[in-house]
């Protein structure tokens, strides 16, 4: 089998892709983009591995559930949103190899034996395998939030992706909420008139993971913070830093971007590497 890329993938909003939205085709760009998936990877997959930006530890933490529940872990949407299902299956042998490679990498792992998927997990995932059948294993960030830690973690994890394994960073370009529910109380804005912040915090991203060289690449990930509109873009960086596993992965495999977006007024995008 050849190697398979990793992505960053943008999530959404809660249940987004699954209820009406004001104004209605907010997500449907984002949504196609998700649809998209299986036939831009043109591989038959053995497994997904997924870090979603909805799931911190102390230590890195792997899934090992043979059937994991899914996690509605989004409040206040409407009560269907509440019985979405996406009975995909968990991976155990796959958990176990992830521990083995995390080990040799001398990162500190544990295992979870019930937590379930986060929508982090199944609200995209749901959109692009809509037949839930792909074993899925979900692997924690690391609660320090330490960018280096993050792109370590996917280097130990880019083995995985010449055993059939898609390696999938599940987060937001950009997720200053106070933003975006301001623009959304204010009915939306136009397409063309972003907030400058994710503008800028977008065209820094996209000069970064598509013409930098690999070494310089991780260099500027692990300094984001320092970017002038980079707390504009992510007061608190656990939706980012799922880009910086996939980007560990990626090894010296080019990214390129695969959606720009606006949504709630705020640029969002999203990337594959390999």
């Amino acid at each position: 089998m050849s190697r398979l890329p990793t992505l960053f993938v943008p999530h959404g909003g809660g249940p987004c892709f699954f209820m009406e939205w004001n104004p209605p085709g907010t997500w449907d760009r984002m949504a196609a983009h998700l649809r998209q998936i299986p036939e831009d990877i043109g591989a038959r997959l053995n497994a997904i591995v997924l870090i979603s930006g909805h799931w911190e530890e102390e230590v890195v933490t792997i899934q090992n559930n043979t059937s994991p529940p899914l996690l509605y872990d989004y409040y206040g949407f409407p009560p269907h949103t509440y019985e979405i299902k996406f009975p995909a299956a968990g991976a155990p042998e796959l958990s176990a190899r992830i521990a083995a490679l995390l080990g040799e990498a001398g990162i500190d792992w544990k295992y979870d034996h019930g937590r379930g998927f986060d929508h982090g997990v199944f609200i995209p995932l749901k959109v692009a395998f809509p037949n839930a059948d792909v074993p899925i294993v979900q692997v924690s960030l690391l609660a320090s939030l330490d960018a280096e830690d993050h792109i370590r973690l996917g280097q130990a994890l880019a083995p995985l992706r010449d055993e059939g394994v898609l390696i999938i960073g599940s987060g937001m370009t950009y997720h200053n909420m106070q933003t975006m529910m301001a623009s959304m109380r204010g009915g939306g804005v136009d397409v063309g008139s972003p907030d400058p912040g994710s503008q800028r915090f977008d065209a820094w991203l996209e000069e970064v993971l598509t013409k930098a060289t690999p070494e310089n690449r991780i260099d500027a990930l692990a300094a984001w913070h320092k970017v002038p509109a980079a707390r504009d873009a992510h007061p608190r960086e656990e939706h980012l830093l799922p880009l910086h596993v996939a980007v560990g992965a990626a090894g010296t495999d080019p990214g390129r971007k695969t959606l720009t977006d606006v949504v709630m007024g705020a640029v969002e995008s999203a990337y594959r590497f390999g």
